[in-house]
């Protein structure tokens, strides 16, 4: 039975990676979505290197037409906390409607710990969501389960939800250190 997965973790946990060898080991005949990459319009990156061309979702792609459309065996989709509410509910459609496998991948929460539109429909929707066994590291040596956003070393609790950046413009925090506003 097919089935719509959420992987999630903070970032630096390996979820690009991990969506890049599960596209491998299936013999890379599925789709690959992503959206809004840090490495541009149309990638997958991830921070060890690994980069393949995915399909770049815009705010007015059907998921759900264009996977009928492409007839593929499985569907993966990396930075999937930035899919809207609609969108995810296509990707349960494909899962329901069409029988084939849905993967996502992405973050939880923003920089100020509330959760994204694409990640709170997941939770909802989702068959299985799994935490990545792979972790990012607090400064402190504890898991980091929040991602926060820095300036000159700095963290920072306002702004725009999203903006796209890497090591250089977030951190990653065990929660008691992102509460405590510690990076």
């Amino acid at each position: 039975m097919a089935e719509l997965k959420y992987f999630t973790g903070s970032m630096n946990s390996g979820k690009s990676t991990m969506a890049l060898q599960e596209h491998h080991s299936r013999g890379g005949e599925g789709i690959l979505y992503t959206k809004q990459d840090r490495a541009g319009s149309g990638i997958i990156s991830s921070r060890l290197g690994l980069t393949s061309p995915a399909i770049e979702v815009g705010d007015s792609l059907d998921l759900y037409d264009d996977i009928a459309d492409r007839k593929a065996p499985y569907v993966i989709c990396d930075e999937a906390q930035f899919l809207s509410f609609k969108q995810v509910g296509q990707l349960a459609g494909v899962v329901d409607g069409m029988g084939i496998d849905v993967y996502c991948y992405g973050i939880l929460t923003d920089f100020q710990g509330v959760l994204f539109p694409g990640s709170k429909r997941l939770v909802e929707l989702a068959d299985k969501i799994e935490i990545l066994p792979v972790y990012a590291r607090c400064w402190c040596g504890n898991r980091a389960t929040h991602n926060a956003r820095v300036v000159d070393g700095v963290m920072i609790y306002e702004g725009e939800q999203v903006h796209i950046g890497g090591n250089e413009s977030y951190t990653t925090l065990c929660r008691h250190h992102f509460m405590a506003g510690v990076a």
